[in-house]
């Protein structure tokens, strides 16, 4: 195999996060034993916020009233897409009952959890359409108690909180609550179930590396719904691709933020060096903060690799793992069967990771730095267990408690077998 990396990245130093797992884990500690005291302490310190944390139904009226009819349908049609999409995700789990022998039965359901927290990010950006995926997926999954929470601006109408637009979308997708608060504070408060919540059965949705560490350190004592890093994506573009549409595609992901990887894999060298060149030129061409941020990412984290063939291309993509998998290249359906470890996956130009981001239907929380081999998005499976029951006739309880008994004494576990010969003197 014959690859060729025209630009390469650095690999971060492992001990990069070692200062922010110890902050993290104080402040898990002391909000543990001090509860909404500390929580208080923390937004106001770290956010500014002395208001309010818990959003009254008068405020969010409020706020929603003065969301405009324009935000306000395109808010509603990413909510359709998602919800079609999670609605049709949803008709695919089905439940099962089988007859193992006779006499018994087996079988599997499906059930929501009960409690749900949604991170919604702030900071830089605010993700309206974080609001969307998370809360969407969990109400069409049948959750029934829906915490959101997202950082509060200071300075905002009426004396700050979380944007309009954001309580907007956490009201129309069926949060049962929201809180002003964002980062570790305010994922600790739904793990806790602080503030008149239900302590969350699971926590979702993306944020800032102290928002994941604290989503890491919280998993077991609740679900989470992947340990996640920086966004990263990966381009693949052979001579067919439109090499300004490639760059852009890839500055559009490294805006995200300076750590963010981005990649371009293509057998194109012409293709390569354009790429190589018009990229840092479009990143300057954005507003600041963005520029600056795009063009640290690019300049730090992106790589651009040469190939000789479509089927190199693909290995390449498959041992990167990316978050976002997009195909500029001839023959879609070849790519569609061939790829196969990948977050989300767009194929052809006409479609572009931003789509996924902001309204096309599929969830745009997803799996990074490399764990889509093993994992995918969030989606309502990620609200619901699969379990599984058993029942069994009296005769067929004598078959199971035979055979159940005899692999218990060759394990040595003989009380598993006197159990089992329970059955038999029942009979």
């Amino acid at each position: 195999m014959t690859i060729t990396y025209l630009k390469q990245a650095d690999p971060r130093p492992a001990s990069e996060n070692s200062d922010l797992r110890d902050t993290v884990a104080i402040m898990l500690a002391n909000i543990k034993s001090e509860g909404e005291q500390a929580v208080r302490r923390y937004s106001e310190t770290l956010d500014g916020w002395t208001g309010d944390i818990v959003v009254s139904q008068e405020e969010l009226q409020a706020a929603c009233a003065r969301v405009s009819d324009q935000v306000k349908a395109d808010i509603q049609f990413a909510h359709d897409n998602i919800r079609k999409f999670a609605e049709a995700q949803l008709a695919t789990m089905g439940e099962c009952e089988v007859e193992l022998f006779p006499g018994h039965v087996a079988g599997q359901k499906q059930i929501p959890v009960s409690s749900a927290g949604c991170y919604v990010p702030g900071g830089r950006y605010s993700h309206i359409a974080s609001a969307v995926m998370s809360v969407t997926t969990a109400k069409v999954a049948g959750v029934a108690d829906i915490t959101a929470v997202s950082p509060p601006k200071p300075g905002l109408e009426l004396g700050g909180g979380i944007p309009d637009a954001i309580l907007y979308a956490m009201d129309l997708c069926g949060a049962d609550r929201i809180l002003n608060l964002g980062g570790v504070q305010g994922i600790a408060a739904m793990a806790e179930g602080l503030f008149g919540g239900k302590a969350a059965d699971i926590l979702v949705g993306p944020g800032n590396s102290y928002v994941a560490e604290a989503k890491r350190m919280l998993f077991g004592q609740v679900g989470i719904d992947m340990f996640a890093g920086p966004t990263d994506t990966l381009v693949i573009a052979d001579a067919t691709a439109d090499p300004e549409t490639v760059a852009w595609d890839l500055i559009g992901q490294a805006e995200h933020g300076a750590d963010s990887p981005v990649w371009l894999v293509t057998t194109d060298v012409d293709l390569a060096h354009t790429v190589l060149e018009l990229a840092p030129r479009l990143a300057r061409s954005l507003p600041e903060p963005n520029g600056s941020v795009a063009s640290i990412a690019w300049a730090e984290r992106a790589e651009v690799v040469l190939c000789t063939t479509r089927e190199e291309m693909a290995q390449v993509a498959d041992s990167y793992a990316p978050e976002h998998l997009h195909v500029q290249a001839a023959d879609l359906d070849w790519w569609l069967a061939r790829l196969s470890a990948y977050g989300s996956l767009f194929l052809g130009a006409e479609t572009t990771v931003p789509f996924g981001d902001k309204s096309a239907g599929p969830n745009h929380v997803l799996p990074t730095s490399g764990a889509a081999r093993y994992t995918g998005g969030l989606s309502v499976h990620k609200f619901t267990k699969t379990v599984t029951w058993q029942r069994c006739t009296a005769e067929a309880a004598q078959e199971l408690a035979l055979r159940t008994a005899r692999i218990s004494r060759m394990e040595g576990m003989e009380g598993h077998a006197r159990s089992a010969e329970q059955r038999l003197k029942r009979r």
